[in-house]
């Protein structure tokens, strides 16, 4: 026994970005109606797009084309249509980004706490390095962050645990000494795959489900929690 008592409860924290962070789903919706009313296609709803976030930005137009056209998914993936609807939905998404987006309560005050402590912070998201970085920008976030691992960063998204694996080996911390933050079944999935602890928000996009069925190790009403 013995030791010194770190006065941090974690050396690192990571968090996901869409509906953890920051709230995106309106200017998805937008960006994602603009192209398929680009292409005289059919639009859906806020509450769909909501439902089709978590496993980035690219699927979620996927799911979009797909339930407008009444196609497989699969059928789509590989087709033209779809590359061309992609290359389309770039263009909206990047003018819609931080248009009708805001940050959560506390984020910017308790990112900034957490540096001050000495405590590595890090995103994890399955949305794509390109979009990552227009919607850190919008709002600023940039400067608060130690590391960003997009959903292309590397060769496995999650609820795949390489992300974390790979800020922890890149900053030096145990496992028993990470927290991961976010708030859908994805990413209570990745921080359990990874052995780390998690706390999961309610306010975000998990699928039309409560955050918690996932079980995570808590629910916190918002991330100045990570202060307590």
């Amino acid at each position: 026994g013995g030791g010194r008592m770190s006065t941090r409860a974690y050396d690192l924290v990571m968090f996901d970005l869409d509906g953890t962070l920051v709230e995106t789903g309106p200017e998805i919706a937008d960006a994602t109606n603009d192209t398929l009313s680009h292409f005289g296609w059919a639009t859906v709803t806020q509450e769909q797009v909501n439902a089709w976030i978590g496993h980035g930005t690219r699927e979620l137009l996927l799911q979009a084309m797909a339930f407008v056209l009444q196609t497989p998914a699969e059928d789509l993936r590989h087709s033209d249509r779809f590359a061309q609807a992609e290359a389309v939905f770039i263009g909206h998404y990047q003018s819609r980004c931080g248009t009708r987006s805001h940050l959560y309560p506390q984020v910017l005050e308790t990112l900034s706490a957490l540096r001050q402590q000495g405590v590595f912070t890090a995103v994890i998201t399955n949305k794509e390095r390109r979009y990552t970085q227009t919607v850190l920008d919008a709002h600023g976030l940039m400067p608060l962050l130690d590391r960003v691992i997009s959903g292309d960063t590397l060769p496995k998204k999650k609820p795949n645990p390489a992300g974390i694996e790979f800020c922890l080996a890149h900053f030096g911390v145990d496992a028993s000494r990470a927290l991961f933050v976010g708030d859908s079944s994805i990413d209570v999935q990745t921080a359990r795959n990874a052995g780390v602890e998690v706390w999961a928000l309610p306010y975000g996009y998990n699928m039309g489900q409560p955050i918690e069925a996932c079980q995570p190790d808590r629910v916190i009403p918002d991330v100045s929690a990570l202060l307590a």
